[in-house]
């Protein structure tokens, strides 16, 4: 089969967006193979009937995703499936040392999680109740979340964690050449996974109430498939988007009537702000996910997600052809430490406590001339002169931090660092000497300012 056979072949919609979905088939399904040369642009367009216009959009989506690269008089060739792999994700967690003091890790600290012994012994079978038909919620559990939730959902499911949720709804929802709006800076798994499934994402820019409206109403002119933000204690930022915010962002996004908007609450019962959704006023948009990661375990892998019937009824549709449910067995231990209350005391004990730990090391930072927000959550973003340099000096001090690049979408910002400051109980004094010194280093040659 020719190259030019291949794509007219798999060629289901006249645009540029049918084009690079009919070549993403043809690599995907070995027609065209890595490093088979493709027909010239004018070639392909009187072929196709279709503009040399429409031919150069398609390539520039498919040149975005890496499926093709265009070399000047060598022409453009197939460079195969992306690579295997979270670029960005590996980039912000991969370090080279043992740290005296790792702080690059985002995740909790174990002191601060509830006590299983109550959960756990409560257990008895891991059997399921009946039918794999069964419904996938536990009728207990659903009634907890729906009492919990910060509107009222029509219809919620849970799943194997934030990244499970985000990952089905991309995959379920969104197509090849999508057009996604993102926060900048945002979250280095979420890009991985929108930029593998081939979508253009464009960063929208946010402050300490959330995504600033101007720039997504620009944003949104172009039609767009979808919206993913973290409404509180941002990763990274601990940016929390406030009602004020909110009730400006719903208009916007609701005369972009096409656009879901995903909202990935990842700090969930740790976060010191109140719960808050879009959802609240244009339900018929919003997906919400509400992860227990940070507050009841990691190891739980389970996080609850709401929506409309019919956008969650496409996701069940597509889960059921693979892992069906989310364990049942674990949705009564987590049934458990939502009821218990010495459980649901631990979880308020560990939210206050990563509000001090974060105050405390905001405010040594802040008399240090450092400037940070105060925010929410666990990790802090603090702006320094130069991040290679920071990291160096960091690392010669035992302190492992996150670098900020994987969080960036737009070019030409402040660079930064992530700390993940909820893994500091005390010391916030001393660690805050070690920061400034790292955020005022402008190259490790020359030292700090």
């Amino acid at each position: 089969m020719t190259t030019m056979s291949a794509i007219e072949e798999r060629l289901e919609a006249p645009t540029a967006r049918g084009l690079a979905q009919a070549v993403s088939r043809g690599v995907r399904e070995g027609a065209l193979s890595p490093g088979a040369k493709l027909p010239p642009i004018r070639t392909l367009a009187t072929q196709l009937g279709l503009s040399p216009t429409t031919v150069s959009a398609g390539w520039a989506l498919l040149a975005r995703s890496g499926t093709i690269h265009t070399d000047g008089r060598r022409g453009t060739r197939v460079t195969g499936p992306p690579e295997s792999g979270p670029g960005r994700y590996r980039r912000a967690l991969e370090r080279q040392l043992d740290f005296a003091l790792d702080l690059s890790t985002g995740t909790p600290d174990p002191a601060l999680l509830p006590n299983l012994a109550t959960a756990l012994g409560q257990l008895t079978t891991a059997g399921i109740l009946g039918s794999y038909l069964d419904d996938p919620v536990l009728p207990e559990l659903l009634e907890v979340l729906k009492d919990q939730w910060p509107y009222p959902p029509e219809k919620l499911m849970v799943v194997d964690g934030a990244m499970d949720g985000l990952d089905l709804v991309s995959r379920s929802l969104l197509r090849f050449g999508d057009r996604v709006v993102v926060e900048h800076p945002g979250f280095p798994p979420l890009l991985d996974l929108l930029e593998s499934i081939g979508v253009v994402v464009v960063g929208v820019p946010l402050d300490r109430a959330g995504l600033r409206p101007e720039p997504l109403a620009a944003a949104l002119r172009i039609p767009s498939a979808a919206l993913f933000l973290q409404p509180r204690a941002q990763n990274p930022t601990g940016a929390s988007m406030t009602k004020e915010r909110a009730s400006a962002l719903a208009p916007i996004l609701a005369r972009a009537a096409g656009t879901i908007v995903v909202e990935d609450d990842s700090a969930g019962a740790v976060a010191a702000s109140a719960p808050i959704s879009l959802g609240q006023w244009i339900p018929d948009q919003v997906i919400h996910i509400r992860s227990f990661s940070k507050s009841h375990g990691p190891d739980l892998r389970l996080a609850a997600m709401s929506g409309p019937s019919q956008l969650l009824g496409e996701i069940a549709h597509r889960r059921q052809l693979g892992q069906g449910w989310s364990s049942r067995l674990l949705q009564r231990v987590l049934l458990s430490l939502l009821t218990d209350p010495v459980a649901v005391a631990a979880v308020d004990h560990a939210r206050d406590e990563y509000t001090r730990r974060r105050a405390a090391l905001v405010s040594a930072l802040t008399s240090l001339e450092v400037e940070v927000t105060d925010g929410d959550g666990l990790n802090l973003w603090v702006p320094v002169h130069d991040e290679s340099a920071a990291i160096v000096r960091l690392a010669t001090r035992g302190v492992g931090v996150t670098p900020g690049a994987p969080f960036d979408i737009l070019a030409g910002g402040v660079d930064h660092i992530r700390v993940t400051v909820g893994l500091v109980a005390d010391g916030h004094e001393a660690l805050a000497l070690v920061l400034a010194a790292a955020a005022n280093t402008t190259s490790w040659a020359s030292g700090a300012r």
